[in-house]
């Protein structure tokens, strides 16, 4: 039974490790490139932010703690007018840095997606097709 309760406990105290880490309204119109030019864009600085990547002698999923770093980067940078943030390198105990940018929309869908070359009708719609009849 002491080991079902260690164990719940440490469950909980990780689980509230990422409890108030949230994309602000800000946070939401900044978008991160990872290999994106951004020769055009204004500089705006450095944004450099941490959490805990272990818990005691226990260590937080990889994957958890750099999705939370790049929520808080992108958090900051909304705070210093940037609307674009590009990581400076790979994660070190629990801390990245990330170059902020103001882009405007230069960067992002136009320059990472490829327009689309699917069929259209005369309305300019995409045209679509069943895949059983």
């Amino acid at each position: 039974m002491r080991g079902f309760v260690v164990s719940l406990s440490t469950a909980l105290v990780l689980a509230a490790c990422s409890w108030g880490i949230r994309l602000d309204s800000g946070g939401r119109n900044v978008q991160t490139v990872w290999t994106g030019n951004v020769s055009g864009c204004v500089d705006k600085g450095r944004v450099t932010v941490s959490v805990l990547d272990h818990v005691g002698p226990v260590n937080r999923r990889d994957l958890k703690v750099r999705d939370e770093l790049e929520v808080l980067a992108r958090n900051e940078a909304a705070s210093i007018g940037a609307d674009t943030i590009q990581p400076l390198g790979e994660p070190r105990d629990g801390e990245q840095a990330f170059a902020a940018w103001h882009c405007g929309r230069r960067i992002g869908n136009a320059a990472t997606v490829r327009p689309s070359t699917a069929p259209r009708d005369d309305a300019g719609a995409v045209q679509t097709y069943p895949i059983k009849d």
